[in-house]
């Protein structure tokens, strides 16, 4: 009898319920089959599998696994005696090997024994689903349940999704922000020596993590100017003014002179054996080399210069340039980069408080840019991830980081014209290179649309919630298996907190529910309600008096940020977001992450020996590491 085309049933360890019987298998194409339902028994109408079903299907090897991704009934009847034809179209992913005595143990992607005409399939059970979705609870975390089967958790694996870059995408009110702080937090309760930098667009964070965040906003930050490349203080200083490159071309010349000006006014105050530690020479000082200047001295330049008889012609942008230093040194807005009375070395304590070395039970530093001027945010980031890229080059991956960035179509468009193009390159650089350095990219946007493709391309595990926009889903499409694609014909109808998940920090693509937050562990994202408010009267005429204080402070105190959180009784956690749109091309490494391939996947970054070694040190010889690092990055 030859096996290959023989019926087998389920042993008897596995066997099944005649109801858990689908159909039999009619068609098989490669990785596709096209299955013919069973016709109703006559007792009760039997529930069609829905588009996502795992069905499981034995063969002489293995268990084989597949995902229900069309359904159809080709010659339909309108007699509610007839049976009609019914089928099920379904795409094989994987299987559960078998011991030596026929019994299914492990899960692997990949078939390496299809099934025959006429084979049975059924409902995989509860048992051969959790092995389907099983994943080491050691290096797993639990981000919810699957929407097949509620006992079995959806579990994410973290050096998989780490290690090659993630994405969380959906429309407004999809709950995308409490996805961010429920994949953070348990992340960071599995890891508390965790390095994480989150930029807070819309300062809603802070609450949802707590104790366990170092919250940095316009009030406490300090970002000194002259940790800015060329090109960031150029933005800053000159802008997009007509004629620019004549002011640019001063700039270039003057800020160097600037900088060996600060360092021979150092050396001076020191021991020659002290001068001999110094990294670079003043001399060989370049206009992007990481150390302080002054403000002071870059005006005293200028002066010099606007003095000098033989440039009486040119005055215009050395006039220009110190008009705009004096008037940016004066603005309370930019006092976090401009706003020292004295310039000092401090590049090792913003590091260290940006990056959280040492952790001190702070593991996450979230950067609220709500505060900040507008015509310089994209410059913030740009010098963020930028240090961030460096910082793992120069430190060989050995402290693990990773860079949250909400609100990614604003800093990555995919219009050329648009954004700050240092500030792409910074981040591109990430997605590209960061994973051998261990710098780990999270891209949030709820508009994946407006995203750059390559940004988008380089993400091996995307968390897609609900995205209407068809332009957005066709993009996700363009990365994923036929079986996890139809998958995505469930995103503009589902609910909130649901999201459809696939690359390599899931054991297979799959539909999930995402676990509730605690109250108070929501983002503070919650769609107001109009109603209630306009019920209110407005209150007393210090109200206005206190806004105005705050929009001139540019800041909120604590006490204002408490009042803005969500309150006991409010709207729904998962229910509130800025929205879609999709990007285009790319997605060539989570092809490889498809269902119907096993990869081979890339030795991800040592992230948690590496931050458990720096952690085992004091928190001095972490600062000396610090500085050593900085040092050899001058150098």
């Amino acid at each position: 009898m030859n096996l290959s085309h023989a019926t087998i049933e389920p042993p008897a360890r596995t066997r099944l319920h005649p109801q858990d019987r689908v159909g039999r298998i009619v068609a098989v194409t490669g990785a596709h089959a096209v299955i013919l339902i069973d016709g109703d028994d006559g007792l009760q109408p039997k529930r069609t599998p829905e588009i996502g079903t795992l069905l499981r299907v034995d063969t002489p090897r293995s268990v084989s696994l597949c995902m229900v991704s069309a359904l159809s009934s080709p010659m339909p009847s309108h007699a509610g005696e007839e049976q009609e034809l019914r089928i099920i179209e379904v795409e094989f992913f994987g299987e559960l090997t078998k011991d030596a005595d026929g019994f299914p143990m492990s899960f692997r992607r990949g078939v390496s024994c299809y099934p025959s005409l006429g084979d049975i399939l059924y409902r995989a059970s509860t048992e051969e689903l959790g092995k389907a979705y099983a994943c080491d609870t050691e290096s797993a975390i639990r981000v919810g349940h699957i929407a097949q089967e509620p006992a079995i958790p959806a579990m994410v694996k973290i050096d998989e999704m780490l290690g090659k870059h993630f994405a969380i995408l959906g429309s407004t009110g999809t709950g995308k922000s409490c996805t961010v702080a429920l994949i953070l937090r348990r992340i960071l309760e599995k890891n508390p020596q965790a390095h994480v930098l989150l930029l807070d667009v819309h300062r809603e964070y802070a609450h949802a993590f707590g104790e366990l965040a170092e919250v940095i906003g316009p009030s406490n930050m300090h970002l000194p100017f002259w940790l800015l490349n060329f090109e960031e203080i150029v933005e800053i200083l000159i802008g997009q003014q007509p004629n620019r490159e004549t002011d640019i071309e001063v700039l270039r010349e003057l800020i160097p002179i600037a900088k060996a000006r600060y360092m021979n006014n150092q050396r001076r105050d020191r021991s020659p054996l002290q001068r001999h530690r110094d990294p670079v020479e003043p001399g060989a000082l370049g206009v992007d080399t990481p150390v302080p200047y002054r403000t002071s001295d870059l005006i005293g330049i200028l002066d010099e210069h606007i003095g000098k008889l033989d440039l009486r012609g040119e005055l215009a942008p050395y006039k220009r340039l110190k008009a705009r230093l004096e008037s940016i040194s004066r603005d309370q807005r930019y006092a976090f980069m401009f706003g020292s009375l004295t310039i000092q070395d401090t590049m090792s304590q913003v590091l260290s408080r940006l990056f959280r070395i040492p952790v001190n039970g702070k593991p996450i530093a979230i950067l609220e840019l709500g505060g900040l001027p507008s015509e310089i945010i994209n410059v913030v980031v740009s010098v963020l991830a930028r240090l961030a890229f460096d910082f793992g080059v120069w430190n060989a991956g050995q402290v693990p980081l990773t860079f949250v960035c909400e609100e990614a179509h604003r800093y990555v468009p995919v219009d050329k014209t648009l954004g700050f193009e240092p500030t792409k390159r910074a981040i591109s650089r990430i997605a590209k290179e960061g994973r051998k350095y261990g710098i780990s990219l999270c891209i949030v946007s709820q508009r994946p649309a407006e995203l750059d493709a390559t940004i988008l391309s380089q993400c091996n595990t995307i968390f897609a919630m609900r995205l209407a926009n068809e332009r957005d889903q066709q993009i996700l499409r363009a990365g994923i298996s036929d079986a996890a694609g139809s998958l995505l014909e469930f995103m503009p109808t589902m609910g909130t907190g649901e999201a459809i998940t696939f690359g390599e920090g899931v054991a297979i693509p799959t539909r999930i529910k995402f676990d509730i937050l605690p109250a108070g562990e929501w983002p503070k994202s919650n769609t107001a309600s109009v109603t209630k408010s306009w019920a209110r009267e407005i209150p007393a005429e210090g109200f206005l008096n206190e806004i105005v204080m705050r929009w001139r402070a540019q800041s909120f105190t604590p006490d204002q940020q408490a009042s803005d959180m969500p309150q006991p009784g409010g709207p729904l956690p998962h229910a509130a977001e800025p929205q879609p749109q999709p990007v285009a091309q790319g997605f060539a490494s989570l092809r490889r992450a498809s269902p119907m391939s096993a990869p081979t996947p890339e030795a991800p970054p040592p992230r948690t020996n590496a931050a458990a070694a720096l952690a085992g040190k004091p928190p001095a010889q972490q600062q000396q590491s610090l500085e050593s690092l900085i040092r050899q990055f001058r150098s």
